[in-house]
Parts: structure tokens; sequence; C-alpha cells
């Protein structure tokens, strides 16, 4: 059975209003996380310590990225069979735009500090262009988007167990080429697969948890005592030795089978946390981050940046972990704010909307309506 029939029949369900809430907030917790992450490594390196949130970002890690990626596939069955032209349009040139934009105006910030490090023009283009090569900084995740929407194209012929089953043998294995595009795909496109191949189970998984809540909050109980033991507890140096110390192994959690069970079981566990959230309304503001979180992924890098410069000179006054605090929500609300300027003022809307020109169906679309297309 080609992996395109075994998910004809369970597309995800989408409401009229073309949003559902707990995908969105999901994907707004997930925005967070990554921020998070950027934010509080970038404090503790600047500081040379770790603080209190240090702890927040290793329990997160086993899924983070995993459930990330699982929802950027869960609606991919909805486009895949669309024409080649329109699906590159949507899936590849998209994405395409916003990185080579974004790269460029986070070049445009760090180029002035390279060459006052002595590196020439030359370098500092060179370093540019390689930016295309090997993804750039924070923006490897729209990078390796399209890849692995035309690479699950390509491969729908293939019985679906089959590349499944080959994805996952890729996650488990020591992949590590140095290559960004290579290693991230070894290590991430089962989970992006799982979203497209079993997108009608996970929104089962959702509503049962939501029709069921005291159920899904023991189930959660132990997905976090479980999670939190692995992620926090070292391997031991004798397993570490008889492994060969393999790069990035430092805990239970990074190890190999072990680190691919506690994704999924990770993503699975933020698809029940969010769907328990989408009904409490103090948690709309994910929704809203959910509904803008490319918005704060191409944009985060600069006030996350920017406040670390400013707070690190208070650590005398503050601890890393309120540092890293400050520096995280700046990362998350800064992009917002700039949004709202740009949506109010109408200037710059090139930052987040994709212009007529960046467009394979550029006729179709100044018929059909608006001539810039969102971020997401």
């Amino acid at each position: 059975m080609a992996a395109s029939a075994a998910v004809r029949h369970a597309r995800p369900p989408v409401p009229a209003t073309g949003r559902v809430d707990w995908v969105d907030h999901a994907k707004g917790l997930c925005i967070i996380l990554v921020v998070m992450m950027h934010s509080v490594l970038g404090v503790e390196k600047a500081l040379g310590d770790t603080g209190w949130m240090h702890g927040l970002v290793q329990f997160a890690k086993p899924f983070r990225m995993p459930d990330f990626f699982l929802i950027a596939g869960l609606f991919l069955g909805l486009v895949i069979d669309r024409p080649w032209r329109r699906y590159l349009d949507r899936r590849v040139v998209h994405f395409l735009y916003f990185y080579v934009l974004w790269v460029t105006i986070q070049f445009a910030f760090k180029a002035p500090g390279w060459l006052g490090e002595g590196q020439s023009p030359a370098d500092v283009l060179g370093q540019w262009l390689f930016a295309f090569v090997q993804p750039f900084g924070t923006l490897w995740f729209i990078y390796l988007l399209p890849v692995f929407a035309v690479v699950t194209r390509l491969a729908r012929p293939v019985p679906w167990p089959m590349l499944i089953g080959a994805a996952a043998l890729l996650e488990i294995l020591p992949v590590a080429t140095g290559s960004m595009i290579v290693d991230e795909f070894a290590a991430r496109y089962v989970y992006f697969l799982a979203g497209y191949l079993f997108a009608g189970a996970i929104f089962a998984v959702a509503d049962r948890a939501a029709a069921h809540r005291p159920r899904a909050g023991l189930l959660l109980a132990g997905w976090i005592a479980v999670n939190g033991a692995l992620a926090f507890t070292p391997v031991p140096a004798g397993l570490l030795g008889l492994l060969g110390h393999p790069h990035g192994v430092e805990y239970l959690s990074d190890l190999p089978v072990v680190s691919l069970a506690l994704g999924a079981a990770g993503a699975v566990g933020i698809v029940v946390v969010t769907a328990l959230l989408a009904a409490v309304p103090w948690a709309g503001f994910l929704a809203y981050l959910g509904r803008n979180s490319i918005v704060v992924y191409l944009a985060f890098f600069l006030p996350m940046a920017v406040s670390r410069a400013v707070l690190v000179r208070f650590a005398p006054f503050l601890d890393i972990g309120t540092v890293s605090l400050i520096v995280t929500i700046c990362g998350v609300a800064g992009p917002v704010v700039l949004h709202l300027l740009v949506q109010w003022t109408g200037h710059g809307r090139f930052l987040f909307e994709r212009p007529a020109w960046a467009r394979l169906e550029r006729e179709e679309r100044r018929a059909a309506g608006p001539a810039l297309r969102p971020a997401e």
C-alpha cells in the first residue's frame, strides 16, 4: 500500500474557520519552548554558569523539536495531491522566500561585528552564500520543511510501513556527517512523517483527551515522570564507554531508541496537554502565538540578542534564571510587537507576508485575492 493511500482515509478534520484550537495551542507552546532554549543557553554561555531555567530546557529537550515537526506534518495530507506547481509554491517557495529574507536580515545585523573582528567583506559574503548550503543559526527549521515536503511527495509510492521504518532507523543511527541538512534530516524526519501518516490517529487522541480529562491527566503525570527521569539521569560511564562515547549522548534520554521513544511519547504528550489547554480561557495566548508561530520563529533572534546583551550587565543583581526568563519573554514578545506594528502601519508587510512576485502562481493569486501571503 502506498503511503498516500494509507492516509487518504485519515485526513485531518478542518473546521470551517480553517483553524484547530489545540493545534494552535500546540504551536504556541512549541515556539515558546524553542525561544526558551535559545535564550537560556545563550544567557548561560554569556555568564558562564547555569540557572534555574536550565532544568526546563533539559526536560523539554527530548520532545521540543519532535513535536514541532509532528505538528508541521499534520496537514500535509490535505495538500500533497495538489499539482506539482502549486505544491512547490506552497511547500517550497513559500519557506524559501522567508529563509532568504531572514538569513539576509540576520547577516545584516551580524556583519558589522564580524568586520570589526577582522573578517573581510569577502569572508562575510562567503558565509552568507554558505548559509544556502548549511542552514544558518536559528533558521534551520524552515530550511528543512521544504526538504521534508519534497521527499515525502516523492516517496509516496513506497509502502508506508517501510517508509516510517526507514525514517525511524535514521533517527536511531548515529548520523553525524557535519552537514546540518543530513544530520537533522536523519534526526527529525520520522516525526514530520508520523504527523503526515498518522494525522487521523493524532486528532483522535486529542479528541479523546478532551473528552476524558481526568484519565488524560493521569497519563500526562506518568509521561512527565518518565520523561523527567530519563532526561535528568546521566548515562553511566561504563555504558558510554561501551557505546564509544557518541557525540551528544549525555543523559539516558539521548540514547538510541530511547530518544526515539521519548520523542514520540513527548509529541503525543504535548498533543494531550494542548487538547486540555484549548478549553482553558487563560491559555488563549498560546493559540495567538500558535497562529503567529512562524512570525515569532523568524524574528525572535533580534529581541533575544538585544535583551541578553543588556541584561547580562545586571547579572550581579539578577540571578541567571531570572535573566534567562526575561530574555525568553523578550524573544517571544518582540516579534509579536513588530508584527502588530507592521499590521498597524502597513509598512514592512514583506517581512511576514510573501509578495506576489515570490510566487509560482502569481496570475492566479492576483485574480483570487490579496497580493501577499502570510508567513503561516
